[in-house]
């Protein structure tokens, strides 16, 4: 399997147009693909409406870089796929894929009883346990529903600020990476 325990997993959360690639899909997947790299994270797509020619994770990365020229033209996401470390999943009905350890929903507004700390996550990291960061694509994040599925609901602000996804994105693996490594010592 290419998962090693304490990764942490990017997973992007199409909430965008649901039947066509637009410029938004192809936007944060050339921009998680560094950050991905940089933190030693995994990276996975869900529900994006990529096209039956364009269903592999390495005719996504390929396409990727003939129209980019973030991450050295998408170098390390063409990496990542090259390492198994790029999937591609529908959207889930029941649940999300075990393998990425546990859900933990990024979001400025948790709900109450779910609020975990992103001191606790760094330290569930470090001590082996791996997390599926969630993070929800479009102007109104993730849907309700996919609220339901973790009991972890992570504001890496600790103050409810907005923050645009891609910066989100770069913000909360960075974060957690450097106080699990933090923890270490």
């Amino acid at each position: 399997m290419w998962l090693m325990p304490g990764r942490m997993t990017i997973g992007l959360y199409n909430t965008y147009d649901k039947t066509k690639i637009r410029e938004a899909h192809r936007r944060v997947l050339a921009r998680a693909g560094p950050v991905a790299s940089a933190f030693d994270c995994n990276l996975v797509t869900f529900g994006f409406p990529y096209d039956r020619e364009m269903r592999t994770p390495k005719v996504i990365v390929d396409w990727i870089s003939e129209t980019t020229s973030i991450g050295e033209s998408g170098k390390y996401l063409i990496e990542l796929a090259e390492a198994g470390r790029f999937q591609v999943f529908d959207t889930p009905k029941k649940g999300f894929p075990p393998q990425f350890g546990e859900v933990i929903l990024t979001t400025r507004k948790p709900a109450p009883g779910c609020i975990v700390k992103k001191e606790t996550v760094a330290d569930e990291i470090r001590n082996g346990q791996s997390v599926l960061l969630l993070f929800g694509l479009g102007p109104h994040g993730l849907p309700k529903g996919v609220f339901k599925v973790s009991k972890k609901h992570l504001d890496i602000t600790d103050r409810g600020i907005t923050m645009e996804t891609c910066t989100a994105i770069g913000a909360i693996p960075a974060i957690l990476s450097v106080l699990s490594k933090k923890l270490k010592y």
